[in-house]
């Protein structure tokens, strides 16, 4: 009630602002609680977030006044031309995915779901919990607390077949979210200068991190059920690549799964090449149909890296994952983990710990599937009746998003610019490809706030298809 009541008073002063003069006094506090029929503490925190804006200046024993505007001068960033030198990197562009958008804005562009979709009463109970222990005072080991280690070499080994030797809790290292370990796991298994084997499309994150780490990018082309194998094969064969970094289970951006046969051959191809197979099970949580099980549980030789994250399942405030590497392999990781992050906050892992331990968490996920599943039928539904020129190769059985490829020859970039300026925010595809662009795609998240609104955005994509602005 307090928060509708401040937010009341903020746009009725608001408004009374615009029309007044600079320096004209404001009405008392003891006047705006008549007139609102609020509380004194609300009023006071109206005016705060007033002066917070700069919109209004307190002066004590005077009252509260409208801010004169300020003088201003251009400022010349210029010299930084020189300090920065020409951009040559794709490292230093904010992605789609994380623009910050109008309120009322359709946005199907975030890589995250909505918060209704997460456990928060569970989170800020594990939170506050944790905040009472001495893990909110304390600095946690480096490879991360030895209980969440088990809990998420636990859970592999759940999948693993008999005669596959379990991986251990010494084998997990906890990262700071699993874009934190990518780098690492790049430059420690890959090499600087080396190639390194990716799918295309892959996560615009992975070729970021492979960027950053120094490696050579080798596209090998994926398609709804993942690479084909001979490609894999030849690719490692004609580079001599370390790595291939993919993600086998609703891959992100376009929910693609690889068959077990898939799964099998690339794994022996990892293995005649004496390489690795990074694993990415970002989606690990976010099934809608049945949980396919990872690569790394077929592994009993260390060729699979596997990463596995919370930050989609748990809560983005609760960014913590793990690297499940055996051998040597592990240890260069670690190294180079602890020497550019030094460990990750305990208070986060025994708060994360907390809430995956709980059985109301696989109550939880089991809730969630369904309210995705809703979701993404809503969606591809809505984009079915409304916009029919949007084709889907792929109706995922996971994950976040529909990857939608346009009619051949369209701008994407005028698409996405046209459809913002109508209220829908989508991500263009061309962020997904460590080469050029394979079509004209558009990833969409059906995972986000308002589904109700789904309609009205193929609607838009629709107009904004068959008549450019």
């Amino acid at each position: 009630m307090n928060q509708s009541s401040t937010d009341r008073i903020l746009a009725g002063l608001q408004a009374w602002i615009a029309s007044a003069s600079p320096g004209q006094q404001l009405p008392s506090n003891r006047s705006l609680t008549a007139e609102y029929g609020a509380s004194p503490v609300t009023v006071q925190k109206a005016m705060r977030r007033l002066v917070a804006l700069g919109l209004v200046e307190s002066r004590p024993g005077a009252g509260t006044f409208v801010s004169a505007p300020r003088a201003t001068r251009p400022v010349d960033y210029g010299w930084q031309a020189a300090a920065l030198g020409a951009q040559q990197s794709r490292a230093w562009s904010l992605s789609s995915t994380q623009r910050i958008v109008a309120p009322d804005a359709i946005a199907l562009h975030s890589g995250y779901p909505a918060a209704e979709l997460l456990p928060e009463r569970a989170v800020r109970r594990a939170i506050a919990a944790a905040s009472r222990t001495t893990a909110a005072m304390t600095r946690s080991p480096a490879a991360g607390l030895p209980e969440l280690r088990a809990w998420f070499a636990g859970e592999l080994v759940a999948d693993m077949p008999a005669g596959i030797p379990p991986v251990s809790a010494q084998d997990v290292l906890v990262i700071a979210g699993s874009q934190s370990g990518l780098s690492s796991i790049f430059r420690a298994v890959a090499g600087q200068g080396r190639p390194l084997l990716i799918e295309s499309p892959s996560y615009w994150g992975a070729l970021l991190a492979a960027e950053q780490a120094g490696v050579t990018v080798v596209p090998v082309p994926a398609g709804p059920a993942g690479p084909d194998p001979v490609d894999v094969e030849r690719a490692f064969a004609e580079t001599g690549a370390r790595a291939f970094y993919a993600q086998p289970n609703f891959a992100n951006p376009s929910g693609a799964g690889w068959p077990a046969e898939t799964r099998r051959a690339v794994l022996e191809s990892a293995r005649r090449h004496g390489a690795f197979l990074v694993e990415d099970d970002w989606a690990h949580d976010l099934a809608i149909g049945a949980r396919p099980r990872p690569v790394a549980a077929l592994d009993d030789d260390g060729h699979v890296i596997y990463l596995r994250s919370l930050t989609k399942s748990v809560s983005p405030a609760v960014r913590v994952a793990a690297v499940i590497a055996r051998g040597p392999a592990r240890d260069r990781i670690l190294a180079d983990r602890a020497a550019e992050s030094m460990y990750v906050s305990g208070l986060l892992q025994a708060a994360a710990l907390d809430v995956v331990s709980q059985p109301a968490w696989t109550t939880h996920l089991r809730g969630l599937r369904d309210r995705l599943r809703e979701r993404r039928d809503l969606l591809v539904q809505s984009l079915g009746e409304h916009a029919p020129a949007v084709h889907l190769e792929l109706v995922p059985s996971g994950g976040l998003n529909v990857w939608a490829r346009l009619p051949d020859g369209t701008d994407v970039d005028r698409v996405v610019r046209d459809a913002e300026l109508r209220g829908l925010v989508v991500a263009p595809g061309r962020e997904w490809f460590p080469a050029e662009p394979a079509g004209p795609f558009v990833r969409l998240n059906y995972a986000g706030e308002d589904p109700a609104r789904f309609p009205d955005a193929a609607r838009i994509l629709a107009e904004v298809l068959a008549h450019p602005a």
